[in-house]
């Protein structure tokens, strides 16, 4: 990965952002592909953005976008480099208009997230990263500033950022048991990613079902690429190769000083869930 292409990521996330932007301010009709899932124009119109800019881009490269039918992608895994697109991560708060939502570009080589471009149209700043290279913010007039994760060591001092729309009782519980000073609640995976990599917190933590691959995807690198760790719930990797794009085990993504310590919470809380407690 060299960073013309991270230049052609964040290039075409703006290029998304702004027509997301445009029909944000609009009176959009929303659309459900299921119960509690909505998708709008905006959605439809930024997927079909980035993935003719990618395939442009990389024509070598296969691209499993959230709203792409699922035979445009069908032999992905047979792929070397392999892009991740959530065009419009948070589309609940889309809809909601409460700003927390951003366009999502992951890649991976091999088997793990390599690249991350990360953007929120609602305030026009973005966040990159290579894993092994380093992770920046950049701000709306493209000024770049290094970000890291913290150093923070004690888990009862630690910031967590979780969900704001797909809390359920289970994972409140498992949440609790982490026995942290704050949990925050935030709209889009993105921005909780971004909360990590750039030290405003010390873990996102989604202990049950995770939405899916490109939910997760620009998280995974971007928080690595600035010093942190991400898995499972479980500490193992992301499978972006696997059978299924759900991420039905949880993702943990941490500044990797607390990321045993909040695993092992995290199974306390499955242990006393599987007891009935």
């Amino acid at each position: 990965m060299s960073q013309d292409e991270l230049s052609v990521m964040l290039t075409l996330a703006h290029g998304a952002a702004q027509l997301i932007r445009e029909i944000y301010e609009t009176d959009f009709k929303v659309d459900y592909k299921g119960p509690k899932d909505p998708v709008t124009e905006a959605d439809r119109k930024a997927n079909r953005l980035i993935c003719d800019g990618l395939r442009s881009a990389f024509p070598s490269a296969a691209i499993v976008a959230e709203e792409s039918k699922p035979e445009s992608y069908a032999h992905f895994r047979e792929a070397e480099q392999v892009f991740f697109v959530d065009p419009l991560d948070g589309t609940k708060e889309f809809v909601k208009k409460n700003g927390e939502f951003v366009v999502m570009l992951g890649m991976i080589e091999g088997d793990l997230a390599r690249a991350s471009v990360i953007l929120a149209p609602a305030t026009g700043y973005a966040w990159v990263g290579e894993v092994g290279v380093g992770a920046w913010e950049v701000a709306p007039d493209g000024t770049r500033s290094s970000i890291e994760v913290s150093a923070q060591t004690n888990r009862e001092l630690a910031r967590v950022v979780a969900s704001r729309s797909h809390r359920t009782e289970e994972s409140e519980r498992a949440l609790q048991i982490l026995g942290v000073e704050r949990i925050d609640a935030l709209g889009s995976a993105g921005l909780k990613g971004a909360e990590v990599a750039s030290g405003r917190a010390e873990a996102y933590v989604s202990p049950g079902t995770a939405g899916k691959r490109w939910d997760a995807c620009a998280v995974d690198a971007l928080v690595r690429a600035a010093g942190g760790m991400v898995t499972d719930a479980y500490g193992g990797n992301i499978d972006y190769r696997g059978e299924t794009l759900t991420n039905d085990l949880g993702i943990v993504a941490t500044n990797g000083r607390l990321h045993e310590t909040l695993l092992e919470r995290l199974a306390i809380a499955k242990a006393a869930r599987e007891r009935g407690g």
